[in-house]
């Protein structure tokens, strides 16, 4: 599948699947998009308290990347899981500008480490950040109660309908501690009928800039 890399419109960068026409994150803003799904309507509900993240579609590090720098901000202790059964490649890597949109040259290295570090392995990217990244695809998925958090950024419905399954939620179900929460950019009915399906509860979010809606969904026991 033929792929390219893209400015968004807040200028930061994503790859575009050609044959999709899907890209790895909103062409409206993709720092934006994370800051506002993952960040304001996610990490933020846990302060500062030390948190357990499962990402569902590492790709770029973005959103991984913008979590760590929001943990060295409030010194939070992070443990950070992110599944990705394709790896984006080396040089895609290297074309991201997310470093620089981020004013995060500091952590410039960080970055790269993210991306360089072995899978399957958890490393220490910091004293209170740790990644997995596991190479797997997302209905292989089988953890029980692990995670505070799940960032579900998988590609859309349109494309892979079959990610948004109640299957697969019945796993981010399972995956989540009591009380935990899952959000994502997606306010597709179909999708709130999946998460209804297998328990969770269900709201729906004004959207990242582009898109009216998201939603974000409750582990409520």
């Amino acid at each position: 599948m033929k792929r390219e890399i893209i400015k968004t419109l807040d200028g930061s960068t994503t790859i575009h699947l050609q044959e999709w026409d899907e890209c790895y994150h909103s062409k409206h803003g993709a720092i934006q998009e994370a800051k506002h799904v993952f960040i304001k309507n996610g990490l933020s509900l846990f302060e500062s308290n030390p948190v357990s993240i499962l990402e569902i579609g590492f790709g770029t590090g973005l959103n991984a990347f913008i979590t760590f720098l929001e943990g060295v901000q409030k010194q939070q202790k992070i443990n950070y899981v992110g599944v990705e059964a394709y790896p984006v490649e080396a040089r895609e890597v290297l074309e991201m500008n997310y470093v620089d949109e981020l004013d995060a040259i500091a952590f410039k290295d960080v970055f790269a480490k993210m991306h360089e570090c072995e899978w399957n392995e958890k490393i220490d990217i910091s004293t209170d950040f740790s990644l997995t990244k596991r190479k797997q695809f997302f209905d292989e998925i089988n953890d029980l109660e692990i995670f505070d958090l799940i960032y579900f950024d998988a590609f859309g419905y349109r494309v892979q309908p079959e990610l948004w399954s109640t299957e697969i939620f019945q796993k981010m179900y399972d995956s989540l501690k009591p009380n935990g929460v899952l959000v994502t950019y997606a306010a597709r009915g179909v999708v709130k009928r999946s998460m209804i399906a297998v328990g969770f509860t269900v709201e729906k979010l004004a959207g990242p800039p582009g898109k009216r809606e998201m939603f974000r969904a409750f582990k409520r026991v």
